[in-house]
């Protein structure tokens, strides 16, 4: 999923969802897949007839993390899925992102919310200057000095 959201502006929140599936041709999972993706984003289910570019941050939010549900990847890599929520919706966001996680999906999630990062990865990795300077597991950078001081405020 890319940083931005990168939805269909023009098509439908279900055109969205189906475009992502043009390698797949296993139309049964597909649609037990867009089952979930309603399931998961019951507000997308309400709307699947809207055009993506009629809804709202948060709603295209979700809209991009439904599509990359829907190519079936082994691995979803996400890219500032909070970016430009409100905090009740990185909060909803990043509970999607823990259950998608907790049913056996692989994550790739880059972040600058570092402090609702940590608390969902099993494994946290921080870049400066595209190095990496620090790794462990979520509650140990939380527990770091350093990560304390530089990203989590003091």
């Amino acid at each position: 999923m890319p940083e931005g959201r990168g939805i269909f502006g023009n098509l439908t929140v279900r055109e969205n969802l189906q475009l992502a599936t043009w390698q797949r041709k296993d139309k049964v999972k597909i649609a037990g897949d867009l089952k979930h993706v309603f399931e998961l984003f019951p507000r997308l289910c309400e709307r699947k007839k809207q055009l993506g570019g009629m809804l709202s941050g948060g709603e295209q939010q979700m809209l991009a993390v439904g599509r990359a549900l829907m190519t079936d990847a082994p691995m979803l890599l996400l890219d500032e899925p909070s970016m430009g929520l409100s905090p009740v919706l990185v909060r909803d966001i990043f509970q999607i992102i823990r259950d998608i996680n907790q049913a056996g999906k692989t994550i790739l999630l880059v972040e600058q919310n570092a402090n609702m990062s940590l608390h969902i990865a099993s494994r946290g990795y921080v870049l400066e200057t595209g190095r990496v300077v620090l790794s462990g597991s979520g509650k140990e950078l939380m527990g770091n000095p350093r990560v304390k001081e530089a990203y989590l405020g003091g």
